[in-house]
């Protein structure tokens, strides 16, 4: 840990005790010692002796220290992942939809602060550090908002990704080659908030650098074909036959659907001589490991490592806890 950078204890009266720096989050462990550590105040404290009676100014041939305390033990600072799984259900609560699109209510916002949360809310609710708070508002597509860090609802995001795969066929767009100011100036035609419809471009396009002051996307083909399978799936389990036809049907021509993309997003279970499948998100899974593994293991007893791996493998899943 760099001492020169500020450091921050973060929990509430209900949690254990975090000390986060700027970038990484620790744990303080108290560790006992098994020798008597003593506690003596700072040597430029210690008092001079006193001169003797009879006038003489001498000084004792050692130096001597009250002992202030006997420490049994120190804090041990111990690196863990942040802890964020609080800060998807902060955000739940108000998450942005269709019917805040109008300009009226976006500046209703400001005196409706039920369920909103500023950064420096945030700040104050999460066990992580700054950085790492950021990495969690990226990972959940969250988006500032009025001052306000808020999930966009999947409904509204993927009503702006319909238009906008719809105007990319009525304008002739590459979706490997969207001009973002083009594209942004027909979804506000179509209604859409400019900073609503730049999110839309973040979280399922790819920023490509094409200099010349223009800004390029490039949609990303797996985060498109996740939101569809998604969309397939809000029902419930599906033939995986039936589920493949339909979803195939709804991604965009050029788009090419294959199964591995939903590693983490779906589950196929055999029944009878049918398979079938079932959304399962591991966004919806605890960071910690035991209560991660819990879980797994009641969802099912027996796992093939296949299906299990995309359930572990993603973020810091293993760090020390």
């Amino acid at each position: 840990m760099d001492l020169l950078s500020r450091v921050f204890s973060r929990g509430h009266p209900d949690e254990n005790a975090v000390l986060c720096t700027q970038s990484k989050t620790y744990a303080v462990k108290f560790v006992g010692t098994s020798n008597s550590v003593l506690l003596i105040p700072s040597s430029n404290q210690v008092p001079e002796d006193e001169a003797s009676q009879d006038g003489n100014q001498e000084k004792c041939d050692h130096d001597v220290a009250s002992v202030i305390k006997l420490a049994p033990g120190h804090l041990e600072l111990v690196e863990i992942a942040p802890k964020l799984d609080k800060l998807k259900l902060l955000l739940s609560e108000n998450p942005y939809k269709l019917e805040d699109v109008s300009a009226m209510e976006m500046e209703e916002i400001e005196t409706e602060k039920i369920g909103l949360y500023r950064w420096h809310d945030l700040v104050n609710e999460m066990q992580a550090s700054e950085e790492e708070l950021k990495s969690g508002l990226k990972a959940l597509s969250a988006v500032e908002i009025g001052g306000y860090w808020r999930l966009v609802d999947e409904s509204c995001i993927g009503m702006i990704l319909k238009m906008l795969l719809h105007n990319s066929v009525l304008n002739d767009w590459m979706l490997s080659a969207l001009d973002e100011d083009e594209v942004l100036h027909v979804l506000e035609a179509d209604g859409f908030p400019r900073m609503i419809a730049h999110h839309c471009l973040s979280v399922f396009g790819d920023k490509v650098d094409k200099g010349e002051g223009r800004c390029v996307w490039r949609l990303n083909e797996r985060r498109v074909c996740v939101h569809y399978a998604r969309d397939v799936l809000r029902e419930g389990k599906m033939r995986i036959d039936n589920f493949i036809d339909e979803w195939k049907k709804r991604v965009p021509e050029e788009t090419v659907a294959n199964f591995e993309m939903l590693d983490g997003e779906v589950l196929k279970e055999k029944l009878g001589v049918e398979t079938w499948v079932r959304p399962f998100r591991v966004s919806s899974l605890p960071s910690d490991p035991s209560e991660r593994f819990s879980i797994l293991f009641k969802e099912r007893p027996k796992w093939d490592w296949r299906d299990l791996e995309p359930y572990i493998r993603f973020g810091r899943l293993f760090m020390v806890n």
